[in-house]
């Protein structure tokens, strides 16, 4: 059996996966605009160890779009975004985080997975590599397909600063 991990380089905006310590691939992301931090409402991205807990979005159709973690049966468009302009696209794949580290990403005002922080797909590609999301990480919606395809829930994601 294979393991794998992930880890995730805010600095570079770089998540790197790991197939049996052996680099397997390297994806641009967009971590969050407001730095990290693992406080509720802090719109920050939570640093440390956590693992994949849920794996949403399994063969749904490219650029599908999620609400609340429900597929909302759109597809994104521009004509959708100028339909709504301030919405927080999320879209194609949704890998819930969940924090391993009581008191810093796990429980309490820090828990990373009652924050609801994903790896998902973006309607905003051109800006993958610059730390622009809410909280999240963002990927390119082929990159997170990919991703999803190659990893398992429990997988090990470590966040570095």
């Amino acid at each position: 059996m294979k393991i794998a991990h992930v880890l995730i380089s805010v600095p570079l905006q770089q998540l790197t996966l790991y197939v049996d310590q052996k680099k397997v691939n390297e994806y641009a992301i967009s971590t969050a605009k407001k730095g990290v931090g693992e406080e509720s409402d802090s719109f920050c991205t939570p640093r440390g160890l956590h693992i994949i807990r849920a794996k949403i979005g399994a063969n749904v159709p490219l650029h599908a779009v999620f609400s609340k973690r429900r597929l909302t049966g759109e597809i994104y468009s521009p004509e959708l975004a100028a339909l709504y302009p301030d919405r927080d696209w999320i879209l194609t794949r949704i890998l819930w985080l969940s924090g391993l580290e009581i008191g810093k990403n796990r429980l309490g005002r820090c828990d990373t997975m009652r924050r609801y922080i994903y790896i998902h797909g973006t309607s905003d590609e051109a800006n993958i590599g610059q730390p622009l999301s809410h909280g999240c990480i963002r990927m390119l919606n082929r990159d997170i397909i990919e991703l999803f395809d190659k990893i398992d829930i429990g997988t090990k994601v470590i966040i570095n600063e």
